[in-house]
């Protein structure tokens, strides 16, 4: 029984740590850092996504929100995105998360290359 509980504690203090981690770096983010949802202007990144083929499209939408279509099926999943330097973070509407990186005009996703649609 002290076994269970101690590790109960460790898990615990575990999972405080990860809180006051998660936070800390948020604050010790430079405003600059951040993407602005806001301002089309303020981030090149926002827009349509589309790998070759056509099958898998990202919209990345100025408000921080984006909606993935997959084939036939618009919509397939929607969620928020934030965007720090090169490096995008997914999490979905159900939790999922995922993440990417843009590098010469082209983002890598997943195991996936989408190209800006023009």
């Amino acid at each position: 029984m002290q076994i269970i509980n101690r590790l109960l504690v460790i898990m615990i203090i575990t999972m405080m740590l990860t809180a006051c981690l998660k936070a800390s770096n948020q604050s010790n983010r430079k405003e600059g850092d951040q993407m602005k949802t806001g301002n089309k202007d303020l981030h090149s990144y926002i827009g349509m996504w589309v790998t070759k083929d056509g099958h898998i499209r990202h919209e990345l939408l100025p408000n921080g929100r984006y909606d993935e279509a997959r084939g036939s099926r618009k919509s397939a999943y929607q969620g928020k995105y934030t965007i720090e330097n090169n490096h995008i973070e997914y999490v979905d509407d159900t939790g999922f998360t995922a993440d990417g990186d843009f590098r010469d005009g082209i983002l890598y996703h997943a195991g996936m290359v989408l190209y800006r649609e023009k």
